[in-house]
């Protein structure tokens, strides 16, 4: 039972919960010399957000132009409101995903509901600060749950672009399938003619420059061409500004309460890893996952008023800003202000696109969202971890996303518990800096500091150790230990890529001392090794890393001093 003491500690302590997560003149900082950077990458971001907004409201069944409004709301309001500076929310594949089966069930209002409640769930896991539990979600789960989402977003398509009636049923992988039994009778030419223009321009036009919007460019030649022909299905007439804001229909919430977990869930998922992609493409400061969530929360809230569906950060938007030379929020600001514009002055154009067009952007989206890379360095690590990634990503196509994302996490948990049972020894710390004698605190006057890893490492530790590091002035050169790792898997080797990545993105060179032989090949198979500055950078002993650390740091002063 409460205390009348308790009770009068508890409104300051929500108060200043809250007010953290306020926007601060901070966030702004450096806008007075990349303003127009940012209107830059702002604009080349709507470009390429136009076509996937439209084609995400049109696949979850709900229309171009609630995929549009999404994008302009819940992107405007993350940007404002969000925990990073590079994030560019709006509707995602994942999300689309997740929404087509409460559509069909529940039908197209339930939506707005869902969206408000879970608006809320998220912004209150960002006011209990639960933002960080993201760190420690098994990287083979997160990529076969792109993997799956991938496999999902392509077979949705699959009937549009046949050019046939989408058939019955709720499996994903089975409409596909009846599909193409279907196109047998009644194949579309035209919309295949349509979809390979569009796979083979976006495919195409960034191998020949990589700076022009090649889905827009796809969109547009795809749509004069049935302009031509005059016989594709459109996208239909799209509003000349936003919907007026209402209260969605609450009568119906405790049916669809466990809707609005899985929606609020999928977001706050999909939002954060895309902050950290963010984190690691830019210098610009660290996003913080609780203002991040507290963003993603309001944006999904401000989205369902308006008439818009569920939103979350988008992986590709994102790097796509991060890439055009962003530096503040602002530049998503203007990527929705972007949009905006579209449908006051281009909406008529915009509902001549075919529909079997969209349906090639969202294939080649769906294409470009698995890293084969990281795929095929996960199932050559550890059979653990391979198992890991297979099931997760066909649990999401034959189930659902969050019952694969629960069925991943499971596995690995039981796995790595079993990993743990064979190890003899234990370290308290994951991360322990090596300057407890006289000879280190000279290596540290040096500009060398020598790190330890110890147990083991998960993603969260990765973010520490950096936060540790800045605290530490003048470091050229890190040295990290690895012999004392216990266990590794794709999990940890990913984390220690990161680490390097992150610390080389900073100028500061990363030596590797001591890996063993049974660690090699995983860490070779994931890539980490790759994210040294030179292949000569790893060191059977910590002498002759030290003698190379040397040398960086001298090589540094001269040319500090020249």
């Amino acid at each position: 039972m409460s205390t009348p003491e308790a009770d009068a500690h508890l409104l300051p302590r929500a108060r200043h919960a809250i007010a953290v997560m306020l926007p601060r003149r901070s966030d702004y900082r450096g806008l007075r010399t990349s303003w127009w950077g940012d209107i830059i990458a702002g604009v080349s971001v709507g470009v390429v957000a136009l076509p996937l907004a439209l084609a995400f409201g049109i696949t979850t069944g709900l229309g171009a132009s609630v995929g549009i409004t999404t994008a302009i709301v819940a992107g405007f309001v993350a940007a404002v409101f969000g925990g990073s500076h590079l994030q560019v929310s709006g509707p995602t594949g994942a999300m689309a995903v997740i929404l087509v089966p409460i559509v069909a069930h529940d039908g197209a209002s339930s939506v707005y509901t869902v969206g408000l409640l879970a608006g809320i769930l998220v912004t209150i896991a960002a006011i209990t600060r639960i933002g960080r539990a993201v760190s420690y979600l098994p990287w083979p789960v997160i990529e076969g749950f792109t993997v799956g989402i991938a496999a999902i977003i392509f077979l949705q398509e699959v009937p549009s672009a046949l050019g046939v009636p989408k058939p019955s049923g709720q499996n994903t992988a089975l409409v596909a399938w009846r599909a193409i039994e279907n196109a047998t009778h009644g194949l579309s030419k035209e919309s295949l003619v349509l979809v390979a223009i569009v796979v083979v321009a976006m495919i195409g036009i960034p191998r020949v420059n990589k700076t022009l919007p090649a889905s827009l460019i796809a969109v547009i030649v795809a749509t004069l061409v049935a302009l031509m022909w005059g016989g594709s299905a459109r996208i239909g007439a799209l509003p000349h500004g936003l919907p007026s804001p209402h209260l969605p229909d609450l009568g119906h919430t405790g049916h669809l309460f466990s809707a609005a977990v899985a929606v609020a869930a999928l977001a706050a998922i999909e939002s954060l890893l895309s902050a950290k992609v963010a984190d690691g493409m830019s210098d610009v400061t660290t996003s913080d996952p609780d203002r991040e969530l507290f963003g993603q929360g309001l944006a999904n809230i401000a989205s369902s008023f308006f008439g818009g569906m569920p939103a979350t950060g988008a992986i590709a938007r994102t790097a796509v800003n991060a890439r055009a030379g962003a530096r503040t929020r602002l530049s998503a600001m203007v990527h929705s202000l972007t949009l905006l514009l579209v449908i006051l002055v281009a909406g008529s154009l915009v509902s001549k696109i075919p529909l079997a067009a969209l349906s090639g952007v969202l294939m080649v989206t769906a294409y470009r969202m698995v890293d084969a890379r990281n795929v095929r360095g996960i199932l050559r690590s550890t059979h653990s971890d391979a198992a890991v990634l297979i099931l997760t990503a066909t649990a999401t196509i034959a189930f659902d996303l969050i019952l694969a994302i629960e069925i991943g996490i499971a596995v690995a948990a039981a796995l790595a518990l079993r990993n743990l049972a064979g190890s003899t020894s234990f370290a308290s710390e994951t991360l322990r800096p090596e300057i407890s004698d006289a000879r280190e605190h000279d290596l540290l006057a040096e500009h060398i500091l020598v790190y330890r890893i110890n147990g083991p490492l998960f993603f969260g530790a990765s973010q520490r150790f950096l936060s540790e590091l800045t605290s530490v002035a003048d470091v050229h050169v890190v040295i990290l230990r690895l012999s004392g790792l216990q266990s590794l898997d794709a999990t940890v080797a990913q984390a220690l890529g990161e680490i390097v990545e992150r610390l080389e993105h900073r100028g500061i060179t990363v030596l590797l001392k001591g890996i063993r032989p049974e660690h090699l090949r995983i860490l070779t198979a994931v890539g980490a090794l790759d994210r040294l500055a030179h292949a000569n950078h790893v060191f059977p002993d910590l002498a002759s890393a030290i003698t190379h650390a040397r040398s960086h740091v001298d090589r540094a002063l001269t040319i500090g001093a020249s």
